[in-house]
């Protein structure tokens, strides 16, 4: 099977880079491990504003996979909170499964293969591209499979070196005091380097935890030389039941029972070094293309797979069977990465007592959580 583009992992990242390389004329095929694009999934599908457009750029989202959420309230480890509102501005809670289901199909829709079930598991370089394991010929190889990427190990690209370990949990049947808020736990102890939060989503109220424990990632000289991150089972997993009882009272989650659970790394050390080399180029979290500070990868995930595969689209249109390198420019997060620096050192639950009640607190706030790009 011979192909313009192939696709490593059929992320938000993947498929923006499909539907925009097969608009643009390309023949691409995405490979996706999974035989259900909605299983096994690693996001909370929290979409920021900003990201809406970019998503409908695709086909517009069905109002049945998402749910608006229209205010934030910050919760201090002793028990103060804090309403945070801005006009006009609102996330979207997901059907995250059918939405990545919706996504795949939107990629077939523009003209693309994508084949479920079915690895990138490592390949060869041929004289014109690359030939993968199971045999698909192209010209082109995009790695969009997930922050510890194989494709950037095997193509001696930069790899991910610095993350935090989220989980969260479904529960199905339950209720919240404020349904309509992006709930955030600042708390030094459970979430070392992040926060937890709660939202009611689609048919579920989703409850997560985020923290920069874990083993040490794999240096990126043992990543070229095969050595992979250490993989999701051997990361002490932050203790999201015991974190979802302790702030129940506090945000009126009542009933129901848990109906899935998720876990997985979220990159944070900033755009990854090269991210692109001969006929081979990474997106999304593959790439480090994800919020140091807030860990929001979608709408970069999105902004950066629809210019990759529009710029690879346009190289191909002129190939000339020579060194090809295709790496459009992206976010470098240098202001994040400080702040992220700073938040670490800083991160303490008195002084997040101290700060909940006052102008200037909140005024940050505001500016992290509703910010336009």
């Amino acid at each position: 099977m011979r192909h313009d583009i192939l696709i490593a992992g059929a992320s938000f990242a993947g498929i923006a880079c499909a539907v925009a390389a097969a608009r643009a004329g390309a023949q691409v095929a995405i490979l996706e491990r999974k035989r259900d694009a909605g299983e096994r999934l690693h996001t909370t599908g929290i979409i920021v504003k900003d990201a809406i457009e970019a998503i409908e750029a695709i086909a517009p989202i069905p109002p049945a996979i998402v749910r608006a959420v229209s205010g934030v309230r910050l919760h201090a480890p002793g028990g103060g909170s804090l309403a945070l509102d801005s006009p006009g501005y609102f996330f979207l809670a997901t059907d995250t499964p059918a939405m990545m289901r919706w996504l795949a199909d939107g990629a077939r829709e523009a003209g693309a293969e994508v084949a479920l079930g079915e690895a990138w598991a490592g390949g060869e370089r041929t004289p014109g591209g690359w030939r993968s394991a199971s045999r698909r010929e192209a010209r082109f190889l995009v790695g969009a499979d997930g922050p510890a990427s194989r494709v950037a190990r095997d193509c001696g690209l930069g790899v991910n070196a610095r993350f935090l370990f989220g989980a969260e949990l479904e529960i199905r049947g339950a209720t919240l005091a404020e349904p309509d808020r992006l709930h955030c736990f600042l708390d030094a102890k459970r979430a070392r380097g992040y926060l937890g939060w709660a939202f009611a989503g689609v048919g579920v109220v989703q409850v997560g935890l985020a923290s920069t424990l874990g083993q040490r990632p794999a240096r990126r000289d043992e990543a070229r030389a095969g050595v992979s991150p250490p993989r999701e089972r051997e990361w002490p997993l932050p203790d999201v039941d015991a974190f979802a009882k302790a702030m129940a009272p506090r945000i009126g989650l009542e009933g129901g029972t848990v109906s899935a659970r998720r876990a997985g790394l979220i990159p944070v050390g900033g755009p990854v070094h090269p991210r692109a080399g001969d006929r081979v180029t990474l997106v999304g979290d593959a790439a480090g293309l994800v919020s140091p500070l807030t860990a929001g990868g979608i709408h970069t995930a999105i902004a950066s797979g629809s210019r990759a595969g529009r710029a690879i689209a346009a190289a191909l249109a002129d190939d000339r069977g020579v060194r090809l390198v295709v790496d459009p420019p992206v976010p470098d997060f240098t202001a994040k990465r400080w702040l992220r620096r700073a938040y670490d050192l800083v991160q303490h639950d008195r002084l997040f007592d101290l700060a909940i009640g006052t102008g200037a607190f909140a005024a940050v706030a505001k500016r992290v959580f509703f910010h336009s790009r």
